[in-house]
């Protein structure tokens, strides 16, 4: 015979279901950072609009880590400032973030040495950024007691760095750079270029005289037009195909009609 269902406990499983969500989004809510409410944390900077989710990756040095206005800082995320905390390292900031940059979940900047990282850059989850690496130089002593070289690393404003890509000690990457998902970038990366693999290499570049090398396969996406409202967009994603094509014809249409129409067409 089928076991019978349990309606009273499962009534209660899902009340305690539901007190569990309503209870961990409270914790995030209030457990949150910002420059309202840091809570302990005591960042050199913190522009307005900036909020790290809570819960906080490995956090530390913040007297020497800047975040500009309107980053979004997501869950398990590590900012670290020095080699370990309660270190001195002098006047000048060692983690800085422009305005408006983000960073996914679990993502790790590793500034030992001076990170910086421009205005507007975007970083899917678990990239790690770091201005050290192990060296190896003694063979006869175990690589985690060697000291580590340090170099500053620099990623321009406008960047897309994938998820799970890896930006090594001294590296320069330039502005609007697209960083594929687990690439290890390390060296120089001109401006408006298109980089992947471990290392990383240039796979696609735009320049002013050429446009993109090699040409971009799709076309650009078409921005949303102002004014169109959410229940218009709802109505235009239930159409079929050919209904929508027709539509783009007829508003083609309607354009060249109302060129033909303008005074000294």
């Amino acid at each position: 015979m089928p076991k019978r269902r349990n309606t009273f406990s499962s009534w209660r499983r899902g009340l305690a279901q539901r007190a569990v969500h309503a209870g961990w989004a409270w914790l995030q809510r209030t457990g949150s950072v910002t420059a309202e409410h840091p809570g302990r944390y005591r960042f050199g900077a913190m522009g307005t609009g900036t909020r790290l989710a809570f819960p906080l990756g490995t956090v530390f040095g913040e007297p020497w880590i800047h975040l500009g206005s309107h980053c979004i800082i997501g869950e398990q995320v590590t900012l670290t400032a020095g080699l370990m905390p309660d270190l001195d390292l002098g006047p000048d900031p060692i983690l800085r973030l422009g305005d408006g940059v983000v960073l996914g979940r679990g993502s790790h900047l590793i500034a030992d040495t001076t990170v910086t990282i421009g205005s507007d850059c975007y970083f899917g989850p678990y990239v790690y950024v770091t201005s050290t690496n192990h060296s190896y130089d003694d063979p006869h002593e175990p690589i985690g007691k060697q000291w580590p070289r340090m170099e500053p690393v620099e990623i321009g404003p406008g960047c897309w760095i994938g998820t799970g890509a890896v930006i090594l000690p001294g590296a320069r990457v330039g502005r609007n750079v697209v960083v594929a998902a687990g690439a290890v970038v390390r060296g120089t990366v001109p401006d408006h270029a298109v980089v992947a693999g471990a290392p990383a290499r240039v796979v696609r570049r735009w320049t002013p005289a050429d446009g993109w090398q090699p040409p971009l396969r799709t076309p650009p996406p078409v921005p949303i037009p102002e004014g169109v409202t959410p229940e218009q967009l709802r109505a235009l994603s239930g159409l079929d195909e050919e209904t929508a094509a027709r539509l783009a014809e007829l508003d083609e249409e309607a354009a060249a009609g109302l060129a033909e129409l303008e005074p000294g067409s």
